[in-house]
Protein backbone atom coordinates (compact mmCIF):
# COMPACT_ATOMS: atom_id res chain seq x y z
CA UNK A 1 0.00 0.00 0.00
CA UNK A 2 1.64 3.30 -1.27
CA UNK A 3 -0.84 5.88 0.01
CA UNK A 4 -0.07 8.10 3.00
CA UNK A 5 3.92 7.16 2.58
CA UNK A 6 2.92 3.51 3.18
CA UNK A 7 5.76 1.55 0.89
CA UNK A 8 8.50 -0.47 1.73
CA UNK A 9 9.90 -1.14 -1.82
CA UNK A 10 12.00 0.67 -3.59
CA UNK A 11 9.85 2.45 -6.12
CA UNK A 12 13.08 4.46 -7.97
CA UNK A 13 16.30 2.63 -7.88
CA UNK A 14 17.89 5.79 -9.08
CA UNK A 15 16.85 8.73 -7.22
CA UNK A 16 18.35 5.71 -4.50
CA UNK A 17 21.19 5.77 -5.02
CA UNK A 18 21.50 9.44 -6.09
CA UNK A 19 20.26 9.84 -2.14
CA UNK A 20 23.12 7.76 -0.84
CA UNK A 21 25.33 9.37 -2.79
CA UNK A 22 24.16 12.93 -1.57
CA UNK A 23 24.24 11.60 1.96
CA UNK A 24 27.57 10.26 1.39
CA UNK A 25 28.29 13.81 0.58
CA UNK A 26 26.89 15.42 3.48
CA UNK A 27 27.55 13.02 5.89
CA UNK A 28 24.58 12.00 7.23
CA UNK A 29 23.69 9.15 9.02
CA UNK A 30 19.85 8.42 9.56
CA UNK A 31 18.86 7.61 13.16
CA UNK A 32 16.34 4.52 13.31
CA UNK A 33 12.83 4.75 15.00
CA UNK A 34 13.83 2.08 17.34
CA UNK A 35 17.00 4.39 18.39
CA UNK A 36 14.70 7.38 18.43
CA UNK A 37 12.32 5.77 21.11
CA UNK A 38 15.04 4.22 23.28
CA UNK A 39 17.98 7.01 22.64
CA UNK A 40 20.12 4.33 25.18
CA UNK A 41 20.51 2.63 22.16
CA UNK A 42 22.23 5.17 20.29
CA UNK A 43 26.01 3.89 19.89
CA UNK A 44 28.41 5.84 22.03
CA UNK A 45 30.63 7.08 19.45
CA UNK A 46 27.74 8.39 17.91
CA UNK A 47 26.27 10.20 21.21
CA UNK A 48 29.48 11.37 22.09
CA UNK A 49 29.90 13.19 19.20
CA UNK A 50 26.03 14.69 19.39
CA UNK A 51 27.10 16.03 23.02
CA UNK A 52 29.27 18.16 20.96
CA UNK A 53 26.87 20.04 19.02
CA UNK A 54 25.09 22.78 19.78
CA UNK A 55 21.50 22.33 20.35
CA UNK A 56 20.31 24.88 17.90
CA UNK A 57 22.54 23.69 14.94
CA UNK A 58 21.80 22.00 11.46
CA UNK A 59 24.31 19.25 11.80
CA UNK A 60 23.17 15.80 11.46
CA UNK A 61 24.17 14.65 14.76
CA UNK A 62 21.19 16.53 15.93
CA UNK A 63 19.23 13.78 14.27
CA UNK A 64 19.99 11.74 16.73
CA UNK A 65 18.99 14.15 19.35
CA UNK A 66 15.28 13.91 17.64
CA UNK A 67 13.80 12.34 21.05
CA UNK A 68 11.93 13.01 24.20
CA UNK A 69 15.32 12.12 26.24
CA UNK A 70 16.96 15.19 26.14
CA UNK A 71 18.37 16.60 29.38
CA UNK A 72 17.00 20.14 30.45
CA UNK A 73 19.93 21.71 28.56
CA UNK A 74 19.14 19.74 25.33
CA UNK A 75 22.54 18.68 25.12
CA UNK A 76 22.91 15.27 27.29
CA UNK A 77 20.65 12.55 27.78
CA UNK A 78 18.19 11.97 31.16
CA UNK A 79 16.81 8.65 32.27
CA UNK A 80 13.72 9.71 31.99
CA UNK A 81 11.94 12.45 29.68
CA UNK A 82 11.57 15.88 30.87
CA UNK A 83 8.80 16.28 32.56
CA UNK A 84 6.46 18.70 35.31
CA UNK A 85 3.59 17.53 37.79
CA UNK A 86 1.13 20.12 38.02
CA UNK A 87 0.02 20.14 41.91
CA UNK A 88 -3.52 21.03 42.46
CA UNK A 89 -2.72 24.17 43.95
CA UNK A 90 -2.56 25.21 40.25
CA UNK A 91 -5.29 22.99 38.77
CA UNK A 92 -7.85 22.83 41.09
CA UNK A 93 -8.04 19.17 40.85
CA UNK A 94 -7.04 15.90 42.84
CA UNK A 95 -5.94 13.84 39.78
CA UNK A 96 -2.18 14.01 38.99
CA UNK A 97 -1.22 15.50 35.59
CA UNK A 98 2.42 15.30 34.02
CA UNK A 99 3.04 17.25 31.80
CA UNK A 100 6.27 15.99 28.92
CA UNK A 101 8.17 18.97 27.59
CA UNK A 102 8.10 19.20 24.15
CA UNK A 103 10.55 21.90 23.72
CA UNK A 104 13.46 19.83 24.45
CA UNK A 105 13.63 18.67 20.91
CA UNK A 106 16.47 19.85 19.01
CA UNK A 107 16.51 23.02 16.33
CA UNK A 108 13.02 23.98 16.87
CA UNK A 109 12.52 23.28 20.67
CA UNK A 110 9.16 21.31 19.61
CA UNK A 111 8.30 17.62 19.19
CA UNK A 112 6.92 18.58 15.39
CA UNK A 113 10.08 17.82 14.31
CA UNK A 114 10.47 13.95 15.32
CA UNK A 115 6.80 13.67 12.60
CA UNK A 116 8.96 15.50 9.99
CA UNK A 117 11.62 13.45 10.12
CA UNK A 118 9.25 9.62 10.47
CA UNK A 119 7.18 11.72 7.37
CA UNK A 120 10.63 11.58 5.48
CA UNK A 121 13.31 9.20 6.16
CA UNK A 122 10.77 6.40 4.58
CA UNK A 123 10.59 8.33 1.54
CA UNK A 124 14.25 8.44 1.08
CA UNK A 125 15.22 4.69 2.26
CA UNK A 126 12.33 3.82 -0.43
CA UNK A 127 13.83 6.01 -3.10
CA UNK A 128 10.78 8.35 -3.46
CA UNK A 129 12.68 11.28 -2.30
CA UNK A 130 16.40 12.44 -3.74
CA UNK A 131 17.90 15.17 -2.01
CA UNK A 132 19.60 16.06 -4.91
CA UNK A 133 16.55 16.68 -6.67
CA UNK A 134 13.66 17.09 -5.10
CA UNK A 135 12.29 20.01 -2.66
CA UNK A 136 10.46 18.70 0.64
CA UNK A 137 7.19 20.44 0.73
CA UNK A 138 6.12 20.45 4.66
CA UNK A 139 2.01 21.96 5.00
CA UNK A 140 1.64 22.99 8.66
CA UNK A 141 -0.09 25.37 10.85
CA UNK A 142 4.20 26.22 12.44
CA UNK A 143 5.87 23.87 14.62
CA UNK A 144 5.99 21.36 11.68
CA UNK A 145 6.75 23.10 8.86
CA UNK A 146 9.53 24.48 11.41
CA UNK A 147 10.59 21.07 11.82
CA UNK A 148 10.48 19.66 7.62
CA UNK A 149 12.81 23.10 7.41
CA UNK A 150 15.87 21.73 9.97
CA UNK A 151 15.79 18.18 8.56
CA UNK A 152 15.91 19.63 4.94
CA UNK A 153 18.63 21.83 5.76
CA UNK A 154 20.49 18.75 7.25
CA UNK A 155 19.76 16.60 4.56
CA UNK A 156 21.14 19.37 2.25
CA UNK A 157 17.68 19.53 0.09
CA UNK A 158 15.41 22.59 -0.61
CA UNK A 159 12.21 22.53 1.92
CA UNK A 160 9.13 24.70 1.98
CA UNK A 161 7.10 25.52 4.34
CA UNK A 162 3.62 26.26 3.86
CA UNK A 163 2.01 27.71 6.65
CA UNK A 164 -0.88 30.25 7.48
CA UNK A 165 -0.18 34.19 7.40
CA UNK A 166 -1.54 34.54 10.84
CA UNK A 167 0.59 32.62 12.78
CA UNK A 168 2.44 33.79 15.33
CA UNK A 169 5.49 36.10 14.20
CA UNK A 170 8.65 34.22 16.12
CA UNK A 171 7.40 31.17 13.76
CA UNK A 172 8.34 33.31 10.59
CA UNK A 173 10.94 34.64 12.68
CA UNK A 174 12.71 31.26 12.60
CA UNK A 175 11.72 30.07 8.98
CA UNK A 176 13.40 33.22 7.56
CA UNK A 177 16.81 32.29 9.52
CA UNK A 178 16.52 28.59 8.29
CA UNK A 179 15.12 28.61 4.46
CA UNK A 180 17.32 28.06 1.54
CA UNK A 181 15.40 30.90 -0.25
CA UNK A 182 13.25 33.76 0.52
CA UNK A 183 10.41 31.81 -1.73
CA UNK A 184 10.36 29.23 0.61
CA UNK A 185 8.19 30.11 2.59
CA UNK A 186 4.69 30.24 1.40
CA UNK A 187 1.91 32.31 3.30
CA UNK A 188 -1.28 30.86 3.21
CA UNK A 189 -4.56 33.05 4.00
CA UNK A 190 -5.98 32.98 7.24
CA UNK A 191 -4.32 31.67 10.02
CA UNK A 192 -4.84 27.82 12.64
CA UNK A 193 -8.17 26.88 11.45
CA UNK A 194 -7.68 27.01 7.98
CA UNK A 195 -5.84 23.82 7.16
CA UNK A 196 -8.07 23.70 3.73
CA UNK A 197 -6.73 26.68 2.41
CA UNK A 198 -3.08 24.83 2.47
CA UNK A 199 -3.82 21.90 1.12
CA UNK A 200 -5.28 23.53 -1.85
CA UNK A 201 -1.61 25.06 -2.12
CA UNK A 202 -0.32 22.04 -2.14
CA UNK A 203 -2.44 21.23 -4.90
CA UNK A 204 -0.78 23.60 -7.01
CA UNK A 205 2.70 23.20 -5.68
CA UNK A 206 2.47 19.47 -6.78
CA UNK A 207 1.96 20.52 -10.11
CA UNK A 208 5.87 20.49 -10.09
CA UNK A 209 7.58 17.05 -10.10
CA UNK A 210 10.07 17.80 -8.25
CA UNK A 211 7.96 19.09 -5.23
CA UNK A 212 7.13 16.64 -2.95
CA UNK A 213 4.34 16.99 -0.33
CA UNK A 214 4.57 15.54 3.06
CA UNK A 215 1.51 16.04 4.42
CA UNK A 216 1.26 15.49 8.41
CA UNK A 217 -2.13 15.06 8.32
CA UNK A 218 -2.02 11.88 5.92
CA UNK A 219 1.04 10.74 6.27
CA UNK A 220 1.03 7.64 8.84
CA UNK A 221 4.67 7.65 9.35
CA UNK A 222 3.58 10.75 11.89
CA UNK A 223 1.19 8.47 13.31
CA UNK A 224 3.70 5.48 13.61
CA UNK A 225 6.28 7.65 15.42
CA UNK A 226 4.80 8.86 17.82
CA UNK A 227 3.14 5.55 18.56
CA UNK A 228 6.50 4.04 19.13
CA UNK A 229 8.16 7.28 20.57
CA UNK A 230 6.20 9.37 22.15
CA UNK A 231 4.18 6.77 24.02
CA UNK A 232 6.70 4.74 25.10
CA UNK A 233 7.90 8.08 26.45
CA UNK A 234 4.54 9.08 28.03
CA UNK A 235 4.76 5.26 29.95
CA UNK A 236 7.95 5.78 31.21
CA UNK A 237 6.88 9.54 32.64
CA UNK A 238 4.15 7.39 34.31
CA UNK A 239 6.12 4.63 35.36
CA UNK A 240 8.62 7.48 37.27
CA UNK A 241 6.01 8.56 38.95
CA UNK A 242 4.40 5.35 39.74
CA UNK A 243 7.77 4.45 41.11
CA UNK A 244 7.50 6.34 44.27
CA UNK A 245 3.42 5.47 44.37
CA UNK A 246 2.74 1.71 43.53
CA UNK A 247 -1.41 2.36 43.33
CA UNK A 248 -1.14 4.99 40.50
CA UNK A 249 -3.64 4.14 37.35
CA UNK A 250 -3.15 6.39 33.99
CA UNK A 251 -6.66 7.16 33.46
CA UNK A 252 -5.55 9.06 30.43
CA UNK A 253 -3.75 10.71 27.61
CA UNK A 254 -4.87 14.39 26.52
CA UNK A 255 -4.28 15.94 23.42
CA UNK A 256 -4.81 18.41 21.07
CA UNK A 257 -6.00 16.92 17.49
CA UNK A 258 -3.68 19.09 15.34
CA UNK A 259 -2.13 16.80 12.70
CA UNK A 260 -3.84 13.87 14.72
CA UNK A 261 -0.35 12.66 15.22
CA UNK A 262 0.60 12.87 18.50
CA UNK A 263 -2.95 11.34 19.15
CA UNK A 264 -1.22 7.91 18.23
CA UNK A 265 0.92 7.72 21.60
CA UNK A 266 -2.96 7.40 23.05
CA UNK A 267 -3.22 4.03 21.18
CA UNK A 268 0.24 3.02 22.74
CA UNK A 269 -0.86 3.89 26.24
CA UNK A 270 -4.20 2.43 25.59
CA UNK A 271 -3.17 -0.73 24.95
CA UNK A 272 -0.19 -0.72 27.14
CA UNK A 273 -2.00 0.91 30.40
CA UNK A 274 -5.47 1.10 30.06
CA UNK A 275 -5.74 4.91 29.61
CA UNK A 276 -8.48 6.83 27.82
CA UNK A 277 -7.76 8.61 24.48
CA UNK A 278 -8.90 12.08 24.94
CA UNK A 279 -8.63 14.53 21.64
CA UNK A 280 -8.68 18.58 22.33
CA UNK A 281 -9.95 21.02 20.07
CA UNK A 282 -10.76 24.88 20.56
CA UNK A 283 -14.84 25.59 21.71
CA UNK A 284 -14.23 27.95 18.84
CA UNK A 285 -14.13 25.48 15.80
CA UNK A 286 -15.87 22.80 17.51
CA UNK A 287 -16.05 20.37 14.55
CA UNK A 288 -15.94 17.14 16.75
CA UNK A 289 -17.87 18.51 19.11
CA UNK A 290 -21.00 19.78 17.25
CA UNK A 291 -19.60 19.69 13.72
CA UNK A 292 -19.03 22.90 13.63
CA UNK A 293 -16.82 25.52 12.12
CA UNK A 294 -14.65 28.94 13.04
CA UNK A 295 -11.52 30.67 13.53
CA UNK A 296 -9.65 30.25 16.70
CA UNK A 297 -6.02 31.08 18.02
CA UNK A 298 -4.70 27.74 19.52
CA UNK A 299 -1.92 27.81 17.23
CA UNK A 300 -0.48 24.15 17.01
CA UNK A 301 -4.23 22.36 16.78
CA UNK A 302 -5.43 22.78 12.91
CA UNK A 303 -8.96 21.96 12.63
CA UNK A 304 -12.31 22.11 10.34
CA UNK A 305 -11.69 18.77 9.25
CA UNK A 306 -10.71 15.68 10.63
CA UNK A 307 -7.00 13.99 9.86
CA UNK A 308 -6.58 10.91 7.76
CA UNK A 309 -3.97 9.67 10.47
CA UNK A 310 -6.56 10.40 13.19
CA UNK A 311 -8.38 6.71 14.49
CA UNK A 312 -11.31 8.20 15.33
CA UNK A 313 -12.72 5.02 16.06
CA UNK A 314 -10.38 4.36 19.22
CA UNK A 315 -11.05 7.63 20.58
CA UNK A 316 -12.43 7.70 24.26
CA UNK A 317 -13.41 11.78 24.72
CA UNK A 318 -13.43 14.84 23.29
CA UNK A 319 -12.79 18.16 25.01
CA UNK A 320 -13.59 21.41 24.18
CA UNK A 321 -11.04 24.27 25.31
CA UNK A 322 -11.62 28.47 24.63
CA UNK A 323 -8.48 29.68 23.23
CA UNK A 324 -9.36 33.01 25.17
CA UNK A 325 -8.25 30.56 28.30
CA UNK A 326 -4.91 29.95 26.74
CA UNK A 327 -4.28 33.26 25.58
CA UNK A 328 -4.54 35.14 28.59
CA UNK A 329 -3.19 31.79 31.00
CA UNK A 330 -0.31 32.79 28.66
CA UNK A 331 0.25 35.96 29.80
CA UNK A 332 -0.44 35.03 33.18
CA UNK A 333 2.14 32.37 33.05
CA UNK A 334 5.15 34.59 31.40
CA UNK A 335 4.79 38.31 33.12
CA UNK A 336 6.25 39.07 36.39
CA UNK A 337 3.05 40.09 38.02
CA UNK A 338 1.38 36.50 36.91
CA UNK A 339 4.15 34.89 38.31
CA UNK A 340 4.46 36.52 41.90
CA UNK A 341 0.76 36.35 41.98
CA UNK A 342 0.94 32.58 41.57
CA UNK A 343 3.76 32.25 43.99
CA UNK A 344 2.44 34.88 46.61
CA UNK A 345 -1.40 34.47 46.64
CA UNK A 346 -1.45 30.80 45.34
CA UNK A 347 1.74 30.02 47.46
CA UNK A 348 2.58 27.84 44.58
CA UNK A 349 5.83 26.31 44.35
CA UNK A 350 8.48 28.89 42.16
CA UNK A 351 10.10 25.41 40.97
CA UNK A 352 6.90 24.74 39.79
CA UNK A 353 6.34 28.64 38.24
CA UNK A 354 9.95 27.85 36.62
CA UNK A 355 8.87 25.46 34.35
CA UNK A 356 5.67 27.28 32.98
CA UNK A 357 7.19 28.96 30.30
CA UNK A 358 7.80 25.19 28.89
CA UNK A 359 3.87 25.74 27.75
CA UNK A 360 3.40 27.26 24.78
CA UNK A 361 -0.59 27.62 23.83
CA UNK A 362 -1.84 24.26 22.64
CA UNK A 363 0.46 23.34 25.53
CA UNK A 364 -2.31 25.32 27.73
CA UNK A 365 -4.84 24.21 25.81
CA UNK A 366 -3.86 20.68 26.78
CA UNK A 367 -3.51 21.10 30.51
CA UNK A 368 -6.89 22.81 30.63
CA UNK A 369 -8.31 19.94 28.85
CA UNK A 370 -6.63 17.54 31.22
CA UNK A 371 -8.21 19.57 34.10
CA UNK A 372 -11.83 19.08 32.56
CA UNK A 373 -10.91 15.87 32.01
CA UNK A 374 -10.64 14.84 35.75
CA UNK A 375 -13.74 16.88 36.51
CA UNK A 376 -15.69 14.77 34.41
CA UNK A 377 -14.70 11.87 35.45
CA UNK A 378 -14.01 12.64 38.84
CA UNK A 379 -10.78 11.15 38.93
CA UNK A 380 -9.05 11.18 42.42
CA UNK A 381 -5.40 11.24 43.79
CA UNK A 382 -4.46 7.60 42.81
CA UNK A 383 -5.66 8.58 38.67
CA UNK A 384 -2.86 10.29 36.61
CA UNK A 385 -3.49 12.27 33.42
CA UNK A 386 -0.44 12.58 31.26
CA UNK A 387 -0.10 15.23 28.04
CA UNK A 388 2.29 17.47 26.48
CA UNK A 389 3.90 20.83 25.92
CA UNK A 390 4.55 20.43 22.12
CA UNK A 391 6.61 23.69 22.58
CA UNK A 392 7.82 26.25 24.90
CA UNK A 393 6.30 30.06 25.33
CA UNK A 394 9.24 31.42 23.30
CA UNK A 395 7.34 31.24 20.34
CA UNK A 396 4.37 33.40 21.76
CA UNK A 397 5.72 36.27 22.98
CA UNK A 398 4.60 38.50 20.30
CA UNK A 399 1.14 36.76 20.90
CA UNK A 400 0.75 37.75 24.60
CA UNK A 401 1.63 41.34 23.48
CA UNK A 402 -1.42 41.25 21.78
CA UNK A 403 -3.29 39.46 24.02
CA UNK A 404 -2.66 42.42 26.84
CA UNK A 405 -3.15 45.37 24.36
CA UNK A 406 -7.06 43.62 23.57
CA UNK A 407 -7.71 42.28 26.99
CA UNK A 408 -5.51 44.33 29.80
CA UNK A 409 -5.67 48.20 28.51
CA UNK A 410 -4.72 48.93 31.94
CA UNK A 411 -1.70 46.37 31.70
CA UNK A 412 -1.56 43.09 33.66
CA UNK A 413 -1.43 43.71 37.31
CA UNK A 414 -2.30 41.68 40.13
CA UNK A 415 -5.80 41.97 39.93
CA UNK A 416 -6.02 40.77 36.41
CA UNK A 417 -3.93 37.89 37.68
CA UNK A 418 -6.10 37.00 40.11
CA UNK A 419 -9.38 37.07 37.82
CA UNK A 420 -7.52 35.31 35.45
CA UNK A 421 -6.60 32.21 37.55
CA UNK A 422 -10.23 32.62 38.75
CA UNK A 423 -11.64 32.31 35.80
CA UNK A 424 -9.71 30.11 33.91
CA UNK A 425 -8.07 27.77 36.10
CA UNK A 426 -10.54 27.27 38.92
CA UNK A 427 -13.26 28.44 36.87
CA UNK A 428 -12.40 25.51 34.44
CA UNK A 429 -15.41 22.84 34.55
CA UNK A 430 -16.56 20.02 32.43
CA UNK A 431 -18.38 22.03 29.70
CA UNK A 432 -17.92 21.31 26.33
CA UNK A 433 -16.86 18.03 27.12
CA UNK A 434 -18.16 14.65 25.11
CA UNK A 435 -17.98 10.84 25.92
CA UNK A 436 -17.88 9.32 23.46
CA UNK A 437 -20.02 6.43 22.23
CA UNK A 438 -20.01 4.51 19.02
CA UNK A 439 -22.60 6.39 17.67
CA UNK A 440 -20.09 9.29 17.87
CA UNK A 441 -17.05 7.98 16.71
CA UNK A 442 -19.06 7.14 13.55
CA UNK A 443 -20.20 10.55 13.08
CA UNK A 444 -16.99 12.42 13.27
CA UNK A 445 -15.04 9.95 11.04
CA UNK A 446 -17.86 10.51 8.38
CA UNK A 447 -16.92 14.12 9.17
CA UNK A 448 -13.32 13.49 7.33
CA UNK A 449 -14.81 12.07 4.27
CA UNK A 450 -15.83 15.52 2.65
CA UNK A 451 -12.14 16.33 3.01
CA UNK A 452 -10.86 13.21 1.98
CA UNK A 453 -12.66 11.53 -0.41
CA UNK A 454 -14.57 14.52 -1.99
CA UNK A 455 -11.57 17.00 -1.79
CA UNK A 456 -8.27 15.07 -1.84
CA UNK A 457 -9.35 12.68 -4.02
CA UNK A 458 -8.57 9.77 -1.55
CA UNK A 459 -10.22 5.93 -3.02
CA UNK A 460 -13.28 5.30 -0.29
CA UNK A 461 -11.82 1.98 -0.22
CA UNK A 462 -9.09 3.80 1.65
CA UNK A 463 -10.60 5.37 3.46
CA UNK A 464 -12.90 2.93 4.68
CA UNK A 465 -10.43 0.92 5.85
CA UNK A 466 -9.41 3.23 8.69
CA UNK A 467 -12.94 1.89 10.97
CA UNK A 468 -11.16 -0.90 11.42
CA UNK A 469 -8.70 -1.25 14.19
CA UNK A 470 -6.99 -4.37 12.70
CA UNK A 471 -5.40 -1.32 9.85
CA UNK A 472 -4.17 0.47 12.62
CA UNK A 473 -2.54 -2.36 13.93
CA UNK A 474 -1.16 -4.01 11.19
CA UNK A 475 0.95 -0.16 10.40
CA UNK A 476 2.91 -0.84 13.00
CA UNK A 477 5.43 -3.96 11.47
CA UNK A 478 6.14 -0.93 8.70
CA UNK A 479 8.86 0.67 12.07
CA UNK A 480 10.96 -2.59 11.87
CA UNK A 481 10.23 -2.72 8.32
CA UNK A 482 12.36 0.93 7.43
CA UNK A 483 14.60 0.37 10.38
CA UNK A 484 16.27 -2.49 8.23
CA UNK A 485 16.22 -0.09 5.35
CA UNK A 486 17.56 2.87 7.15
CA UNK A 487 20.39 0.60 8.35
CA UNK A 488 21.11 -1.19 5.08
CA UNK A 489 20.97 2.53 3.72
CA UNK A 490 23.31 4.00 6.08
CA UNK A 491 25.56 1.24 5.50
CA UNK A 492 25.74 2.15 1.52
CA UNK A 493 26.69 5.00 3.11
CA UNK A 494 29.48 4.29 4.22
CA UNK A 495 29.21 7.35 6.86
CA UNK A 496 30.55 7.42 10.80
CA UNK A 497 29.81 10.21 12.30
CA UNK A 498 32.54 10.93 14.51
CA UNK A 499 34.87 10.36 11.59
Amino acid sequence: MAIAGLATDIADTDAYESAVEHLRQARVVLPTFAQLADPATIPQSIAGETETVQVGAPNAANLFRVHWYNDDAGVGRSGVPGYVELPAALTGVKARIAVAFGNRFPMIAAHKVLPAYACLAPRIVTGRFDPARHKAVWPSTGNYCRGGVAISRILGCRGVAVLPEGMSEERFQWLREWVTEPDDIVRTPGSESNVKEIYDKCAELAADPTNVILNQFSEFGNYLVHYQCTGRALEAVFEDMRAGAPTLELAAFVAGTGSAGTLGAGDYLKEALGARIVAVEPTECPTMLYNGYGEHNIQGIGDKHIPFIQNVMNMDMVVGVSDDACDRLNVLFNSDEGRSYLEGRRRIDPAIIARLDNFGLSSIANVLAAIKTARRLDLGPNDVIVTVATDGAGMYVSESDKTVAAHFPGGFDAVAAGETFAQHLLGTDGDHVLELTHADRERIFNLGYYTWVEQQGVALEDFDARRDQRFWKGLRDLMPEWDGMIDDFNRRTGVNLPG
